[in-house]
């Protein structure tokens, strides 16, 4: 929560840095950071394009329960991109526990992004959380979550995930760092709304923010 000494600005290193890698892997990068902007603190997601043009979310649901409500603004409206023909919702952390939040209305997304600083001491939340909104939302949902002890000595199971439309489980790694790549099918997207259409059942509303 000391965000004055940790913010940046959006002309700052780490924008510099997620350009970089962006043009030099040719793809896109995306992360949170805290953002100084009009003397208000964000915990923001940029979506960074190898050009160099990206796209923004301030998180929503801001964790009073770490006293981020007493630090940061939160955002107010959703990011929906497109990449390589998929839809993608990306959200930060605490998000995952607010389903109307991340509701897919009129099918606006087919891959769920979380990246999370959630604790061990939560992870059956998390665990159970991800295949939830897979599930509900008839999407993927791809949850990465730190690893290892933060500065208080908080300890960080990982149990990053990957699981797909039916809730079934395409990847999953806990208590260990891992780089892996696997593949995952629009295709299985569309099959599974069009066996079991209930989005289409679904109540019409929308937040007001």
């Amino acid at each position: 929560m000391n965000v004055k000494n940790l913010s940046e600005r959006m002309n700052g290193k780490t924008m510099e840095w997620m350009h970089k890698q962006a043009k030099q892997f040719n793809s896109v990068v995306t992360g949170s950071l805290i953002i100084e902007e009009d003397q208000k603190y964000y915990n923001r997601l940029i979506w960074m394009h190898p050009d160099g043009t990206f796209q923004k979310y301030d998180k929503r649901h801001l964790f009073s329960l770490g006293h981020e409500d007493r630090h940061y603004t939160a955002g107010k409206q959703r990011l929906i991109v497109e990449l390589n023909g998929w839809k993608i919702c990306p959200t930060i952390c605490y998000d995952l526990r607010f389903p109307a939040w991340l509701r897919n209305n009129s099918e606006a997304y087919e891959l769920l992004l979380v990246v999370a600083n959630w604790p061990a001491k939560r992870a059956l939340h998390w665990r159970t959380l991800i295949p939830t909104r897979a599930i509900e939302n008839q999407s993927y949902v791809i949850g990465l979550n730190r690893y290892g002890h933060d500065g208080n000595e908080v300890y960080h199971s990982g149990d990053s995930m990957c699981i797909d439309p039916n809730g079934n489980t395409i990847y999953y790694k806990s208590d260990e760092e891992d780089l892996y790549t696997f593949a995952i099918y629009k295709k299985e997207v569309e099959r599974a709304r069009r066996a079991f259409p209930f989005l289409k059942d679904a109540d019409d509303f929308k937040l007001d923010t």
